[in-house]
């Protein structure tokens, strides 16, 4: 995968990382591990198979926008399914995430087309996924 520009990214416990410290400022994360977030709380929604399927999908809408996105793998090995997320995602910064939030627009639309509003409800409700700004505004969402 590195030859992509993709770099396997094994999700961690985040302990205090991106909790809102003392002052109320949440610790920046990368956009890597945002993703990871996304990923754990869609799988945990619909399993992982269909997260696999619907983020593979995003990244072709959002591709030719984001050409960054081409290096996001997700892959099954065994009965497991894993990502690699673009190597400029493991460092905090706004492009990455601007990728990101383009992607998770495309998926926020996938989601509605396929179930209605219950798993972006639920995604919504989702603090860390808020605080990066990755839920689309209700004009976006259609």
């Amino acid at each position: 995968m590195s030859s992509s520009g993709a770099v396997p990214f094994i999700l961690k416990e985040l302990g205090r990382a991106g909790a809102p410290s003392e002052d109320g400022a949440r610790a920046d994360l990368s956009a890597g591990e945002v993703f990871g977030i996304l990923w754990r709380e869609l799988a945990d929604i619909l399993g992982t198979a269909a997260a696999a399927s619907l983020v593979r999908r995003a990244v072709q809408r959002a591709g030719p926008r984001w050409p960054e996105l081409a290096a996001l793998c997700v892959t099954r090995e065994s009965l497991e399914y894993r990502y690699a997320v673009p190597s400029t995602w493991n460092e905090p910064g706004p492009h990455p995430l601007e990728a990101l939030r383009e992607l998770v627009r495309e998926l926020w639309k996938l989601l509605v087309e396929l179930t209605g509003t219950v798993v972006v409800n639920r995604l919504a409700n989702v603090a860390r996924l808020r605080d990066f700004g990755l839920i689309p505004e209700p004009e976006e969402q259609s």
